[in-house]
């Protein structure tokens, strides 16, 4: 039997598992940085005191408390910042539904673990598959307009780099007078022939 070729060194570590899971890792990390400081910083305005509760708790989402809705209003606004951060590192359309329901995937092991019980809250509920088919429309939609974006600007520049002199008005063949006897050379050069006739007549009747 032929030897088994050895790996080379690194190759394990530049499979494309790793890197989506390395991915999912760093937009799990800036989802809830991006959440921890909008939600700092609600509360501080409001005068209200921060807690963990606020993050990974689902009992403080509540629709009868004017905390509660702001919130709502908060992971909603965490969720149009995190599309920014899939077309930074996804950047690819077909990937961006499995990311964006990974993230909210993990914010429910997160929350459930935190809580030590399974969210009972409809709003949290409504507001998690909100944020997730928000997060997905408008990544996939951002990416699709990146992907197609150095398309059409080659389109449009391809089209004016191959434009020569022969495009400009004034500089083809039939304006400069070297067509074969059609448009405007015609009228150019006719006059020519006919006082080239009138002069033979002259010299034949002198004669």
């Amino acid at each position: 039997m032929p030897p088994r070729r050895r790996a080379p060194a690194g190759a394990r570590s530049d499979l494309p598992p790793l890197k989506i899971i390395r991915k999912i890792l760093l937009l799990q990390v800036v989802y809830y940085v991006c959440a921890t400081v909008l939600i700092l910083f609600t509360t501080v305005v409001y005068g209200a005191p921060f807690s963990l509760d606020l993050i990974f708790g689902w009992d403080s989402l509540r629709g009868d408390t004017t905390i509660g809705w702001m919130l709502g209003l908060v992971w909603m606004l965490n969720c149009f910042i995190s599309v920014i951060f899939l077309l930074l590192f996804v950047s690819r359309s077909k990937l961006v539904p499995d990311f964006a329901l990974t993230i909210h995937f993990l914010h429910l092991i997160a929350t459930v673990l935190y809580t030590h019980s399974l969210p009972t809250n409809l709003l949290w509920w409504g507001l998690q598959f909100a944020s997730a088919a928000l997060m997905t429309f408008l990544g996939m939609w951002a990416c699709q307009w990146r992907e197609l974006k150095p398309i059409a600007f080659g389109g449009l520049g391809g089209g004016s780099s191959q434009a020569g002199p022969s495009s400009q008005p004034g500089t083809n063949e039939q304006d400069l007078g070297f067509g074969r006897g059609r448009g405007r050379e015609r009228g150019l050069y006719s006059g020519g022939e006919y006082e080239m006739d009138a002069m033979k007549a002259t010299g034949e009747r002198a004669v």
